[in-house]
């Protein structure tokens, strides 16, 4: 029995060894793969964060953790953990809508396509948490090509007034559908060339705690730094560099031109 055979929701996770986490995360990529090459859809921002996500199911109690996504063409391997993975088998392709969806999925709680709202959306889950003193984590998970969005901006400058738990996940994978433009990259860049330490912060400027961790892609990292922070009682960005197209050779040696998959 293969390890995505004993994933029926993210529960299964909790037991699973990191050796089994590693095969899932293989897995898992071999599941999108075979969807997108016969129907079409997201291939590099999936394979980036599908370690990412498993990290995130192992660590958080998801529905009552909340992880509010800023784009669905990064949630394949979310779908896949939290009993969707039959659509991603033949015969069931359309089965299931490619976004998320709170209609399909108590562990969904937006409708979204390419946005920048995913901060702003999880401030309106963390603030009436607090208000009725309900408990939870609130994660908000962005890309870099959402991040210069204009509500994203607007967003980081709120949670930096919020007083409650927020984890801002930043992945991080140095593009947005093609190569990424403007002031904020370079800072971003030079978060990356020095392993967050530069003294130059974006994230900071707006009064938010901040972590970078370089190897984005390793599941014991991940389960590390999610585990470090769980439960925060203040806002915080986790800024994650992943790699677009992880174990997909074509869309690693062609990163704007894998976005999107069509079946011929």
């Amino acid at each position: 029995m293969s390890v995505l055979e004993k994933i029926d929701s993210p529960a299964d996770l909790k037991n699973i060894s990191n050796e089994e986490l590693e095969e899932l995360a293989s897995e898992i990529r071999a599941a999108v793969l075979h969807k997108v090459s016969n129907v079409g859809g997201h291939v590099g921002p999936n394979l980036g964060v599908t370690e990412l996500t498993i990290a995130l199911h192992k660590v958080f109690n998801s529905p009552v953790d909340k992880f509010i996504w800023d784009v669905s063409h990064q949630t394949y391997p979310h779908k896949i953990l939290t009993g969707s993975k039959n659509g991603f088998t033949d015969g069931h392709f359309h089965d299931i809508t490619p976004y998320t969806s709170q209609r399909e999925s108590e562990h969904d709680f937006f409708t979204v396509g390419h946005t920048s709202t995913s901060i702003a959306n999880a401030l309106g889950y963390a603030k009436p948490r607090d208000l009725t003193k309900d408990k939870g984590n609130i994660i908000a998970v962005i890309g870099d090509g959402s991040i210069s969005g204009g509500l994203a901006m607007e967003a980081l400058n709120n949670a930096g007034d919020f007083q409650g738990n927020l984890i801002i996940l930043f992945n991080d994978n140095q593009m947005s559908i093609a190569e990424n433009h403007g002031g904020l990259y370079r800072n971003l860049a030079e978060l990356r060339e020095t392993n967050g330490q530069a003294e130059n912060n974006f994230f900071k400027t707006f009064g938010l705690d901040y972590k970078y961790l370089e190897n984005g892609n390793d599941i014991e990292s991940l389960v590390n730094l999610f585990e470090e922070v769980k439960d925060i009682d203040h806002p915080i960005v986790l800024h994650i560099h992943t790699e677009k197209g992880r174990g997909y050779q074509p869309a690693l040696e062609n990163k704007g031109s894998f976005p999107l998959a069509y079946a011929l």
